[in-house]
């Protein structure tokens, strides 16, 4: 294919697009201030309070801890008396936060309230009301079981961010009972923002990446247009609607809503919702934070929408983060690797590496062009912090790693990886008990045949036998146990065995 005709079938879908989407409208509005935004950033009731947490956002490192009013706070994760990271210190028993090199102190305004190498209090004291010896404070807030973090530090933007409410999900503040949430999940994966924002923005992939599991990719997938249906704008984002839709639903709309939220709204005919709310929020190049759960809307009848394949059925939290896995490496698999490949062709123009004759991509595009005509052209790392993509990963190990990316970052799923570590144990020890009793039993018998002298061979007691099994039941139960734990720390996937 020439680079002519790729463009052409480009320039075709791009004519299918709202005119909002062209370089000229984008005039009419303020560039996107990517800064002037909050950013969700964990799932408040998987952190440990105890201890603070290093997390990064648009390329600053910082650290979330909780103080002794049981409030989370985020600093830059760096102690001003020799730029020590806060995040390898201490949250103590009176609130405030302690840089574990010299004991320097910080309260919840990020204030030092005590350096103990001081000649004397009143020295201390003077020390300690200089600016220089307070920590860079961001504001935060919590909203719907979520940590969000605004992205400018000082007093100023402790201002404007109360001035903005973050990107949260409406339907979540109806305590009514019609409205049921699935459990959040979050995991850093290894590819950038916008291509996270890319790939839920393209419906179409679905049933092909998520053969098995959404869909089958040789019966699915199907032709469809996307109809914009909310203008692009760019503070709100824009929205897409599929036509025709398939199946049981009668409308399905991908709304794209700055900086990090992408809401996927199915109605079905029997008026129930299934909201898919996803956000993902940019931390380093390369990479991105994911936090997402389903939300389900009750029909007039009180009846449940279905769910995102087995994810909606009513599992334990941990399973859910276990399971996720399965889902989340079928995309990373594609994704970690697109992403490098067309920063190696693209020559800064996205649309002339790559050829998108169908209308599937209408949303793709428009995300495409909202990011370089609205936004900048692409995420504002942190002063002095590389622009560049980290190389590919080859090692697949690494590329599924799940330990590093979600369970030492959750303590729910920390804690069931002990428990099922423990299971595993006890199987293994009560296998080890059986089989001696096994021993035991048939050794008995051995000795009471040569004791009476018989000479026709006997068969052990049914006990052997039901010892026997018991150890080689327990023995497959600690085995299976063994490898389920290993989906905690890594799942490798590939779509050539996905049959």
């Amino acid at each position: 294919m020439t680079t002519e005709t790729r463009l052409q079938g480009n320039s075709q879908n791009e004519n299918l697009l709202d005119n909002a989407t062209n370089e000229q409208s984008s005039k009419e509005e303020n560039t996107f201030q990517w800064t002037k935004q909050w950013y969700p950033l964990a799932v408040v009731e998987f952190l440990d309070p105890s201890r603070p947490h290093a997390m990064q956002l648009l390329g600053k490192d910082i650290v979330l801890w909780r103080d002794g009013s049981s409030q989370w706070r985020c600093f830059e994760d760096f102690c001003p008396h020799r730029l020590a990271p806060l995040s390898e210190g201490r949250v103590e028993a009176d609130g405030t936060l302690l840089c574990a090199y010299h004991a320097w102190r910080f309260d919840a305004q990020g204030n030092c309230v005590s350096i103990p190498q001081s000649k004397d209090e009143k020295t201390a004291a003077k020390n300690c009301e200089s600016q220089k010896s307070c920590a860079v404070v961001y504001p935060t807030q919590e909203r719907q079981g979520l940590l969000w973090v605004w992205a400018e530090a000082g007093e100023q933007a402790k201002v404007e961010s109360q001035l903005q409410t973050p990107r949260i999900v409406p339907e979540l503040e109806d305590n009514s009972g019609k409205v049921i949430k699935s459990p959040w999940n979050f995991r850093d994966l290894p590819y950038g923002w916008d291509y996270f924002m890319e790939n839920v923005s393209d419906p179409a992939h679905v049933p092909v990446s998520h053969h098995g599991i959404i869909g089958d990719r040789y019966k699915d997938a199907k032709f469809y247009d996307m109809i914009p249906v909310r203008p692009i704008s760019t503070q709100d984002g824009f929205a897409f609607e599929i036509q025709p839709t398939q199946g049981k639903t009668v409308q399905g709309i991908h709304d794209f809503q700055p900086p990090c939220h992408m809401r996927i709204v199915s109605t079905s005919e029997d008026g129930g919702q299934l909201i898919l709310a996803l956000y993902a929020t940019p931390t380093r190049p390369g990479w991105c934070r994911h936090i997402g759960c389903q939300v389900f809307v009750k029909n007039p009848q009180g009846k449940k929408p279905q769910g995102l394949s087995f994810f909606g059925l009513p599992l334990p939290v941990w399973l859910v983060h276990v399971l996720a896995s399965l889902f989340l490496h079928q995309d990373m698999v594609f994704l970690h690797y697109q992403e490098k490949i067309i920063a190696q062709k693209k020559n800064g123009k996205w649309l002339n590496a790559v050829y998108t004759p169908n209308p599937q991509d209408k949303m793709v595009i428009t995300l495409r062009q909202w990011l370089k005509n609205r936004a900048g052209g692409g995420i504002p790392w942190a002063e002095g912090y590389s622009s560049d993509i980290p190389p590919a990963e080859k090692d697949k190990q690494k590329l599924f790693d799940v330990w590093t990316t979600h369970t030492q970052h959750c303590t729910v799923c920390q804690d069931a990886l002990k428990n099922i570590n423990r299971l595993t144990v006890l199987a293994y020890i009560s296998a080890a008990i059986c089989l001696f009793l096994a021993v035991i039993l048939d050794a008995r018998t051995v000795a009471m045949q040569a004791a009476l002298g018989a000479s026709i061979f006997t068969l052990p007691p049914v006990g052997f036998w039901l010892a026997l099994g018991g150890a080689i039941l327990l023995a497959v139960v600690g085995y299976q146990l063994k490898r389920f734990s290993r989906l905690f720390y890594v799942y490798e996937f590939e779509h050539a065995r996905n049959d």
